[in-house]
C-alpha cells in the first residue's frame, strides 16, 4: 500500500512538472481536454433530467487562446458530439438540430476569442510602432534642433503674418538681438523686409522657393547686406515661410576693395600706356625743335623758346611713365586653387559652344610668387582670347599645361585657333584691330612682370600658344 502510494505520489510530481516546463499551448490544449471530459463526465452523471452543454462552453473558450480556427472547429465538433450524444432526444430531427446549434455556439465563442486576442495583439504591434515612430520622431527633432542650433547660417520660421515662429542663435547674433532675448514674435519686415514681401507672393501665387540677395537691418540699425534661400509652404492656418541667411557684408567689402585694386592697377598701366607713346612723340617733336632752334630768326626767337618749354613740361609729364614701375603685393599661391577656380569660370562657356578644355599639372603641388587676383586676371584674358580665337573652327580646343623649370613655373596656353598673322604686335598697346581696348595682352604681361614673371607668345603648328613664366615659392612642397 504504501509502495503504491509513493508511486501514485511520483506520478502526480511527474504531472506537476510537465506542466510546469511544457510549452504554454499544450499545458492549455492538456487542461481544455481536461475539462472537457470533466463536463461530459458531470453530464452523464446528472442524467437527462439536467443538461450541462452550455458548460463545454468554458473549455472552448480557454481552448481558443492558442488554437488555431481549424483546430477551433474540431473541438467544437467534439464538444458538440459530447453535448448531443448524452442528450436524452432520439429523434434525427431533434438531434440534428441540437448538434448544429451546439456547433455554431462553440465554433463562434471560439472564434470570439480567437478574435479579441487577435485584435488584442495588433493593438499592441500598433502601439509598439507608434512609440518606436515617436521615439524616431524625437531623435530625428533633437538631431534637427542641435543642427539648426550649432548652425552658422540664420535660420528663422516666418508665420503667414510674417512674424518669427522659431529662430536659432545665429539669427539672434546678425541681427542684433540682445543677449537673453529673441526674435520669436517679432515682425520680420523690420529686419529683412524682402522676406515680407515673399511672404505676399506666396499667398498670391502658391508655394515657391528661391534664392536672393536682400539689404537687412540690424537692432542698432545698422545695415548689412545678406545672401537668402528661402521658401514657402502651405500649413492649416496659411502661407508659412522658412529662410536661411547669411551675411555676407564682408565679402561684399573685399569684392569691392579687390575690385578697386583691379581697376587702379589696369588704370596705371593704361596711364603708363598713354605716357610711353607720349615719350615717342616728345622725342620726334624735340628732334623737329632741335632742328627750327638752328635755323632760329629773331622774330621767331619767342615762339620758337614757347615752343621748347612746352615741350620740356610735356616731357616731363611723360617721365612719369608707370607701367614699369607697378608693383604688385605677391603671395605664395598654389597654381591648383588657381587652375580649380578658373576652370569653374571657363568651363560653362567652352561647353555651350560644344569647345572642350584640357587641364596638365605635372606637379599638383607647384605654388607660385604671385597675386592670386592679378594671377586670376592673367589666365582669363589667355582663356577668353582663345575662345575668341577657335569659335570660327571646327575644332575647338584649350589644352593647359603646367610644369615646373628650374626655379620657374611655366603655365601655356595652347589652342586650335586661327594663329596669330603678326605675332611682334601682340603686346603693343592700342591695336587698332583689337575687339576692345587692345589692351589685354599688354596688361596681362605687365602683371606678370609684376611678380617677377613674364609672358610671351610661342609659335605653334596650328592656332597659338602663350607661355606665363612665374617664380616659384621657396617653400613649395615637392611629392614625397
Amino acid at each position: 500500500m504504501a509502495t503504491a502510494t509513493i508511486a501514485e505520489m511520483f506520478q502526480i510530481e511527474k504531472l506537476i512538472h510537465f506542466l510546469l516546463n511544457a510549452p504554454r499551448k499544450w499545458v492549455v490544449i492538456s487542461l481544455s481536454l481536461l475539462a472537457i471530459g470533466a463536463v461530459a463526465v458531470a453530464d452523464w452523471l446528472v442524467g437527462p433530467e439536467i443538461s450541462l452543454g452550455g458548460m463545454y462552453i468554458f473549455p472552448m473558450l480557454f481552448a481558443a487562446t492558442v488554437l488555431p480556427p481549424r483546430a477551433i472547429v474540431l473541438l467544437a465538433l467534439l464538444c458538440a458530439s459530447l453535448r448531443c450524444t448524452l442528450d436524452d432526444s432520439h429523434l434525427p430531427v431533434q438531434y440534428a438540430i441540437r448538434f448544429v446549434f451546439a456547433l455554431l455556439t462553440y465554433v463562434l465563442s471560439g472564434l470570439f476569442v480567437l478574435g479579441m486576442i487577435r485584435n488584442r495583439k495588433m493593438a499592441l504591434e500598433h502601439v509598439a510602432q507608434l512609440t518606436m515612430e515617436k521615439r524616431l520622431r524625437n531623435e530625428a527633432q533633437e538631431r534637427l534642433q542641435v543642427l539648426v542650433e550649432s548652425s552658422p547660417a540664420a535660420i528663422v520660421t516666418l508665420s503667414h503674418r510674417g512674424t518669427v515662429i522659431a529662430s536659432n542663435h545665429a539669427a539672434n547674433v546678425m541681427f542684433g538681438v540682445e543677449t537673453g532675448q529673441t526674435l520669436e514674435g517679432r515682425s520680420i519686415e523690420t529686419y529683412m523686409p524682402v522676406l515680407t514681401e515673399a511672404l505676399r507672393l506666396g499667398t498670391r501665387g502658391g508655394s515657391f522657393r528661391t534664392a536672393a540677395q536682400a539689404q537687412g537691418r540690424r537692432e542698432n540699425g545698422q545695415m548689412f547686406l545678406a545672401d537668402l534661400w528661402f521658401s514657402t509652404y502651405a500649413v492649416l492656418d496659411g502661407i508659412q515661410l522658412a529662410a536661411i541667411m547669411v551675411d555676407c557684408s564682408d565679402e561684399m567689402r573685399d569684392r569691392e576693395q579687390q575690385n578697386f585694386r583691379n581697376l587702379s592697377t589696369s588704370s596705371r598701366l593704361v596711364a603708363g600706356a598713354v605716357l610711353h607713346e607720349i615719350r615717342n612723340i616728345c622725342s620726334a617733336i624735340s628732334v623737329v625743335y632741335s632742328n627750327l632752334k638752328d635755323r632760329e630768326t629773331p622774330c621767331r626767337i619767342e615762339e620758337i623758346h614757347g615752343l621748347g618749354t612746352l615741350i620740356t613740361g610735356l616731357g616731363r609729364v611723360a617721365a612719369l611713365e608707370l607701367y614699369g614701375s607697378v608693383a604688385e603685393p605677391v603671395e605664395e599661391v598654389p597654381l591648383r586653387q588657381i587652375f580649380d577656380e578658373l576652370r569653374i569660370i571657363i568651363e560653362p562657356g567652352w561647353l555651350d559652344m560644344e569647345g572642350c578644355v584640357s587641364w596638365e599639372m605635372k606637379d599638383p603641388l607647384i605654388r607660385v610668387h604671385a597675386d592670386r587676383f592679378g594671377l586670376m586676371q592673367v589666365f582669363l584674358n589667355l582663356a577668353q582670347n582663345s575662345q575668341r580665337a577657335v569659335q570660327t573652327k571646327s575644332e575647338r580646343k584649350l589644352h593647359v599645361t603646367a610644369c615646373a623649370s628650374g626655379e620657374r613655373a611655366l603655365i601655356t596656353f595652347r589652342d586650335t585657333g586661327c594663329g596669330i598673322a603678326e605675332p611682334h604686335l601682340l603686346f603693343q598697346p592700342f591695336q587698332e584691330n583689337a575687339k576692345v581696348t587692345g589692351l589685354g595682352l599688354f596688361i596681362s604681361r605687365a602683371l606678370a612682370r609684376s611678380f617677377g614673371g613674364d609672358l610671351w607668345f610661342e609659335p605653334a603648328e596650328q592656332g597659338s600658344s602663350f607661355v606665363v613664366e612665374l617664380p616659384l615659392a621657396e617653400t613649395r612642397i615637392r611629392n614625397a
